[in-house]
């Protein structure tokens, strides 16, 4: 209740609040993944990454409907936002219903490709993926009416019934199984529903949207979900590609590196949920945008330093804090790794600024160096330390890229004023 009247008192704004609750469901799936790193030891820890690359590969998937959702939104009013918002769920639902399927039918092959123990945590974990879309469909609206409180309680409740369930399963009957992991994956995908705007699903014919909106929404998709998969390639390749060329030793150590060094990328996703909608209301309203981009860029920056520092000064003590003595080999690559995503998590505040003025070059900027990333990781994968590194080369190039378009862009639309 202190706490309660303290926040009051202060003023927090809806908008720092969220920032608030993002830094707590990242903390609690730090917890979550740390304690499952803990509990399992390298080795079965490989397992559970792969389920966690998977739901990550989801969230990036599912994220084109929650932007998507949430640019319209801003944009979008009265009866149009409705009848836009009913076609979303509809083609959301299907989507994830498609890719369920496929996870199910295919499960017995991604045992084999990615060398898990068991192909029953992806029988599971395929009947979950219609539920996140739905989900991220739902928080869409949230984020576009920037209605963050109601969006930090559905992240919240995701966050931590996963935890509280997972690690219930696994303490309580002592079973380290993938297939419990998955069955935590599923259980928070039905928390994460509420709070859930069941009025805005119709099934029922809709006003067809005029042709103007129509072609403007399938631009946007189809450009956000080209973002997305790139989104998808970076961060999550490695890990896939590293299980499958090492053994499960080393690629329970590189997931370890791989969670503690990809903290910039998860903290500078709040500020990337802040950006869209604010930069389509001014942009909408003619304001300047570009002060919003150097302000959060200007975030980022200073967190990523930080945390470099940090990794480079003290890489044993926080393997050993976090993980334990069965993952400190992985010490020495751990600046190394933070290097890699702390420019990827700043060339994203870029992309995501672009994609929010329907200007996509920097977008196909993102495509080709995510699949560069993973061409250099296939080719050049002798040791955990070379992965390392060509990431860094790959993530290096695309912000400077990135920065020397937007110094491109600013001249030439100076010159049209």
């Amino acid at each position: 209740m202190q706490i309660l009247t303290f926040l009051k008192s202060k003023k927090i704004s809806p908008e720092q609040l969220f920032m608030l609750s993002v830094l707590a469901v990242n903390g609690g799936n730090y917890l979550y993944n740390l304690i499952l790193g803990r509990l399992l030891g390298p080795a079965q820890f490989a397992d559970a990454a792969v389920l966690i690359t998977f739901l990550l590969v989801l969230s990036f998937a599912a994220m084109t409907f929650q932007l998507v959702t949430a640019k319209f939104s801003v944009l979008f009013e009265h009866q149009i936002f409705k009848s836009f918002i009913a076609k979303v769920y509809k083609n959301a639902l299907l989507v994830g219903v498609l890719m369920g399927l496929l996870i199910v039918v295919f499960s017995t092959q991604l045992q084999s490709v990615f060398n898990t123990s068991s192909s029953n945590m992806f029988l599971v974990f395929g009947f979950g993926v219609p539920l996140y879309f739905l989900m991220s469909v739902n928080r869409g609206v949230f984020q576009g009416k920037k209605a963050f409180k109601q969006l930090s309680i559905t992240y919240q409740s995701e966050m931590l019934s996963r935890l509280i369930i997972t690690l219930g399963l696994i303490l309580i009957f002592n079973i380290q199984s993938s297939v419990v992991i998955a069955v935590g994956i599923l259980a928070s995908f039905v928390f994460g529903l509420f709070p859930f705007k069941s009025e805005h699903i119709s099934f029922k014919k809709t006003l067809a949207l005029p042709e103007v909106h129509s072609k403007s929404i399938k631009h946007f998709f189809v450009i956000t979900a080209f973002y997305e998969l790139t989104q998808i390639i970076i961060n999550n390749s490695d890990i896939l590609l590293v299980k499958h060329y090492f053994e499960s030793y080393e690629a329970g150590l590189y997931a370890s590196l791989a969670l503690i060094g990809r903290i910039v990328y998860f903290i500078a996703w709040m500020f990337v949920m802040l950006l869209l909608p604010t930069v389509v209301q001014l942009k909408k309203d003619g304001k300047e945008t570009a002060p919003i981009l150097f302000k959060y860029i200007g975030y980022i920056a200073a967190i990523s330093v930080s945390i470099i520092l940090v990794c480079l000064s003290f890489p044993e003590l926080i393997i050993n804090i976090l993980f334990g003595e069965s993952y400190i080999a992985i010490a020495p690559l751990l600046w190394q790794y933070a290097i890699a995503t702390s420019m990827f998590a700043i060339s994203n505040i870029f992309a995501y600024y672009y994609l929010s003025l329907d200007k996509y070059i920097p977008v196909i900027i993102s495509g080709v160096f995510g699949m560069l990333q993973m061409a250099l990781v296939i080719f050049f994968h002798d040791s955990l330390e070379e992965v390392v590194h060509v990431q860094i080369i790959a993530m290096v190039l695309l912000l400077v890229i990135q920065i020397v378009f937007f110094k491109f862009d600013s001249k030439s639309s100076s010159k049209f004023e």
